[in-house]
């Protein structure tokens, strides 16, 4: 359960970091929030978020500081650089990072917050651009494990399978096992979407049936739909795919690991990139192999 009227403190208004802070305003959860883009917020400030210039300011006397944003560059400089949260942050408050990011990031956070004496929890999520507005998410959470049966509650508006795996950086590397996972999911998707689309069959009966037996999937399910339509906007950049690929393979690489199916989807989301499509969503991959297989990799 949270504690009484709370000051929650939110960096980061991307795709999916709206959406949950959306949900938090409508649980009645008064939230302060800071953007590199005041104008993503400005929806929220009509609800009853409030701004702060910078994330130290945020950070000032706030019980709870979310953060989510893109990359682990982000990540560093919103926490240690001259205006960050760690300039701010009062004892006994607790950091929660959201973003995907890499696993020693999360430690050196953890031991900077415990000799502030607060309290620190990286919980990246998986779901999507649905989950974060269906407050529907996976958040597998690595850290204090006091603070987070303190932020559980927070969790609870913003998810539904919701894990703790134990010292700082063990959520990240679950994510990374499910951003492992997905990687290979989409390249198969795909082809096989390119494979029906190919043989003239209809393919919303295909994801209908192949969708529903043992070939069934998230991606197939949830994308292959904006697939079909061309919808090739963002519940999950591409761009942000590739960092938490590359993430998967430094790391993989330290523990004497070779991932030679995640280096296969490096190498289609390098060619993603290459055809000027790191903003769309990572289902974009059918349209850069269909134009592919019709010319020559």
């Amino acid at each position: 359960m949270l504690s009484n009227q709370p000051k929650v403190g939110w960096i980061g208004l991307g795709v999916m970091g709206f959406s949950m802070v959306q949900n938090l305003l409508n649980s009645g959860i008064s939230v302060s929030v800071f953007s590199r883009t005041k104008e993503k917020a400005n929806p929220l400030l009509n609800q009853g978020a409030i701004w702060k210039e910078n994330p130290a300011e945020l950070a000032e006397g706030v019980d709870y500081l979310f953060s989510m944003v893109g990359f682990p560059k982000e990540v560093e400089d919103i926490y240690f650089q001259q205006k960050g949260v760690f300039k701010s942050l009062k004892t006994e408050s607790v950091i929660i990072d959201m973003t995907t990011s890499k696993p020693e990031l999360a430690e050196k956070i953890a031991i900077q917050a415990n000799e502030m004496g607060v309290s620190s929890l990286d919980a990246p999520v998986s779901g999507g651009d649905i989950g974060a507005r269906n407050g529907s998410l996976s958040i597998m959470c690595g850290g204090n494990e006091s603070a987070y049966n303190q932020t559980l509650g927070f969790f609870e508006i913003m998810g539904e399978n919701i894990k703790y795996f134990g010292h700082a950086g063990s959520g990240q590397r679950v994510k990374m096992s499910n951003q492992i996972l997905i990687a290979s999911t989409m390249i198969g998707t795909v082809e096989a979407l390119l494979y029906a689309e190919e043989a003239n069959l209809n393919l919303d009966k295909v994801i209908e049936i192949i969708g529903q037996g043992a070939a069934g999937c998230w991606s197939l399910n949830n994308l292959g739909p904006r697939m079909i339509t061309g919808d090739w906007e963002p519940g999950f950049y591409v761009k942000h795919f590739m960092k938490d690929i590359e993430i998967a393979l430094s790391d993989a690489e330290k523990m004497g690991l070779q991932l030679k199916g995640l280096e296969l989807a490096k190498f289609f989301y390098s060619e993603v990139i290459n055809a000027g499509y790191p903003e769309k969503g990572t289902q974009v991959l059918l349209k850069v192999l269909r134009s592919l297989n019709k010319g020559s990799f």
